[in-house]
This record gives structure tokens, C-alpha cells and sequence, in this order.
């Protein structure tokens, strides 16, 4: 293995709210972008080949719609992924998942280091109190396309981890009626400009315990983004995450 200490670094959805804080936050690191809309003078191309041709890593804040596209040049080319984009369906996961048998792919719903160890503790929660009913409750900005956000259903899937289930057979998102023993539910708000409000509540008759976590600034993200992109580049081909790379 030979990590790059200065990794040139492309952004995929780079002009994107969260694209475009994450081409600040790279500076003179930053060779190139990718976006629907080329920009020669800005060096922002439509092809993804292009760009990772040009770069060690690329970090994708850029839709669900892209990544098997995105998963077949990077991989072709060699360029490390940092994957942020969220709502995949199977078949793009499964893109994510070839490609990391190529090269370096660090996938995460939420690139907060603070998010991170909320998941862990979410995880360590679910295991050790298996029989309260847990409870996910998300807010966020009105342009938001999916519900739940990604960053709950991970924070859903390390409580299912911890209880030793899959979390496809305990979700629920239709908070309608009884509520079944056993269940993860979730609850999604949007509006205004909220960056991301996550709770993870856990209930019992006679307590209960209430995990949180609030993004004050959506540079927190870039800033998680940049720190994972230097920590892959140059490492060997498999999945990630932003776990992985706050144990440097």
C-alpha cells in the first residue's frame, strides 16, 4: 500500500450545494469536477472517464441515478471513490460493490465525524436494549428528495445490527396503526433550511434515552468528505467507511 500524502482530488456533483463547499475546502487539491453542465474554463466536465483520469480520488456528492455510471469509469480508471450520495437502489449498490473489488470505495450517508460515533452508540444501544421500542426521527432543508434521509437508515441498520437483525424486516416507515413488537420506526420532516437533525429514541415503560445529533453547518460534511478522500487515496481496493477513516 502507498498512500498519497497530496491526492489530486475531483468532485462529482461539484456544483451542487455540498459539491461546491467541498471544491472550498480542497483548494489547490482540486483538479476537476463533474456536473451536467461542462465548464472548460473551470476544468468541469459531463464525463466521469475524463475526470478520474485526471485525479487520485473523486468524491460523488452527486445523484442516486449516476452511480452505476460513476462506479464503471472509476473503477476503469483506477481512481479511489468516496461515495456520499444516498437513495441507491439495489442495483447501484451492486455497482458500489463491484467497483470496490477494483479500487478503494469509501461509502457513507453521512461524512460527520460526530455522526459517525453517534452510529456506534446507536449500535451498542440496539444490543443492549433489545426489547425497547426504537424510534427515528429526521428533519431536514425542503429540497431534500428522499425520506428517510440515508443518515437514518444507517442509524436504523446499526440498531438492527446491534439486535441481530435485518433491518429490511423490522422498518417502518407508515407510522399508522398498532405498533408491532420488535419494530425500528421512522418519521421524517422537511422544511425551510434545516442542514440534518437526526434522534434515535429508545422507549420502555419506564424510560427512555434519546441520542441526537444537529449539523450547525453543511460545511461539516465537506470537511468530513476531504478528510475521508486524503485517507483513501492510496489504500487497497475494497468498501470503507468513515469509521474506517477516523481510526487513522
Amino acid at each position: 500500500m502507498t498512500l498519497i500524502s497530496t491526492p489530486r482530488i475531483g468532485i462529482a456533483g461539484i456544483t451542487g450545494r455540498l459539491g461546491t463547499l467541498c471544491a472550498e475546502e480542497a483548494g489547490s487539491a482540486l483538479v476537476g469536477g463533474l456536473s451536467r453542465t461542462a465548464d472548460i474554463q473551470h476544468n468541469i466536465t459531463t464525463d466521469p472517464a475524463t475526470l478520474a483520469k485526471s485525479c487520485d480520488v473523486v468524491i460523488d456528492v452527486s445523484h442516486a441515478t449516476t452511480v452505476p455510471a460513476h462506479a464503471a469509469a472509476f473503477a476503469q480508471a483506477g481512481c479511489a471513490w468516496v461515495l456520499g450520495t444516498t437513495g441507491l437502489d439495489q442495483g447501484a449498490q451492486d455497482a458500489v460493490n463491484a467497483a470496490a473489488q477494483h479500487i478503494p470505495v469509501l461509502q457513507a450517508a453521512n461524512f460527520s465525524p460526530a455522526l459517525t460515533l453517534f452510529l456506534e452508540l446507536a449500535r451498542q444501544l440496539g444490543a443492549g436494549l433489545p426489547d425497547y421500542d426504537a424510534e427515528i426521527l429526521e428533519v431536514h432543508h425542503r429540497q431534500k428528495l428522499d425520506a428517510p434521509s440515508g443518515t437514518a437508515l444507517a442509524i436504523g441498520r446499526a440498531v438492527a445490527e446491534g439486535r441481530g437483525v435485518n433491518l429490511e424486516d423490522v422498518a417502518r416507515t407508515d407510522q399508522n396503526g398498532l405498533r408491532p413488537d420488535g419494530a425500528i420506526g421512522f418519521a421524517s420532516l422537511r422544511g425551510g433550511q434545516i442542514v440534518g437533525e437526526h434522534d434515535l429514541v429508545l422507549m420502555a415503560a419506564d424510560e427512555q434515552i434519546t441520542l441526537s445529533h444537529r449539523a450547525l453547518d453543511r460545511r461539516v460534511f465537506a470537511r468530513g468528505a476531504l478528510l475521508a478522500a486524503r485517507w483513501l487515496a492510496g489504500r487497497p481496493a475494497g468498501l470503507y467507511t468513515m469509521a474506517d477513516a477516523l481510526k487513522r
